[in-house]
């Protein structure tokens, strides 16, 4: 039997977030999920506004931790959702930004010609 791994995450705004699932915990603990602990979830903000230092990392346990809440809402309402749904949702939720690069979104229109906004058909 495989031995189930348990992390507790001490969340800034949630408060502690528990991973249980053991491919969530793989995830988590790989190292291009792990890389989003090094970019910033609001690009150049901080040289701004000095408290703004959550990460992108931050920001997906953070939207993890909602999916989970809003998933324990709606079986709690009588919703059928399957395990595998469950899974799937978390799984999306926790790689959503996944892809992002350093500095969030404020390199796009330097790196992308013709990109006035996220909306802009050249994006």
């Amino acid at each position: 039997m495989a031995e189930r791994k348990r992390k507790i995450i001490n969340d800034p705004v949630y408060g502690f977030i528990t991973i249980d699932n053991p491919l969530i915990f793989k995830i988590v603990s790989h190292p291009y999920y792990q890389r989003l602990r090094r970019i910033h979830q609001m690009a150049l903000a901080q040289t701004v506004y000095p408290g703004a230092m959550h990460t992108r990392f931050h920001h997906s346990l953070g939207a993890y931790h909602l999916m989970s809440c809003a998933l324990s809402e709606l079986k709690g309402k009588g919703f059928e959702i399957t395990e595998e749904e469950e899974l799937a949702a978390k799984m999306a939720i926790l790689l959503h930004d996944i892809g992002h690069g350093p500095y969030s979104h404020a390199p796009e229109h330097s790196i992308v010609e013709g990109c006035r906004t996220r909306k802009s058909a050249a994006c």
